[in-house]
C-alpha cells in the first residue's frame, strides 16, 4: 500500500494522509483530473462514484455519488477551491441529502492536496481540514480509514498499462 503515513492533529482540526507512488506526477494528477479515473478510486472499495458536471476550475461545483455494490448510493458535493494542475487541488466536500444540501456540520471538510517529485516517483499529500472539533472527532477515525482504502485504489490504476487506463 502507498499510504506512508497519517496524522490527525485535533488541535488544528486537521488530518494529513502521505502517500507515495512508483509514477510521475502527471500520472497520479491524471486520477484526480480525469473524471472516469477519479470515479474508480474516489470512495470506499466495491463503489463506483460518479461526478456530475465535473470541470476541475477554481468554484466548479460538481455533484458525486457513491454507487454502492447492492444498490445504496451516497451523495456529495464538491466545490473547487484552487487548482495548479499537476500539482495541487483544494476543494470544499460535503455530503449532502436529497436536496442537496449539507447533511450537518460534521459532514464538511477541506480538503488540499498537493503532489510532489521523489526520486523516482510522487510524493501526494492530502490534507483534511474539518470546520469544528466536534465534526472531527465524530468523523476522523472512519474520514482517515475511508481516505486510506481510496489511496490504495490508486496503485492499481497507475500500475495498468496506459491503454487499459484510460
Amino acid at each position: 500500500m502507498s499510504v506512508a503515513s497519517v496524522e490527525s492533529d485535533l488541535d488544528n482540526l486537521t488530518l494529513t494522509v502521505i502517500a507515495d507512488f512508483d509514477a510521475p506526477v502527471e500520472a497520479v494528477w491524471e486520477l484526480w483530473a480525469d473524471p472516469q479515473k477519479l470515479g474508480l478510486w474516489w470512495g470506499p472499495p466495491n463503489y463506483s462514484t460518479t461526478f456530475e458536471p465535473y470541470e476541475m476550475s477554481v468554484g466548479a461545483e460538481m455533484a458525486h455519488v457513491f454507487a454502492g455494490p447492492n444498490g445504496e448510493a451516497e451523495h456529495g458535493v464538491w466545490r473547487i477551491e484552487a487548482v495548479d494542475p499537476p500539482r495541487s487541488l483544494e476543494l470544499s466536500d460535503a455530503d449532502v441529502d436529497d436536496d442537496g444540501k449539507p447533511n450537518d456540520d460534521f459532514a464538511l471538510t477541506g480538503i488540499a492536496m498537493e503532489l510532489s517529485e521523489t526520486d523516482g516517483g510522487t510524493r501526494m499529500t492530502v490534507r483534511s481540514m474539518f470546520f469544528s472539533r466536534d465534526g472531527m472527532e465524530a468523523m476522523a477515525e472512519g474520514f482517515a480509514e475511508g481516505l486510506r482504502l481510496s489511496l490504495s485504489r490508486m496503485d492499481a490504476l497507475l500500475a495498468e498499462p496506459a491503454s487499459s487506463a484510460s
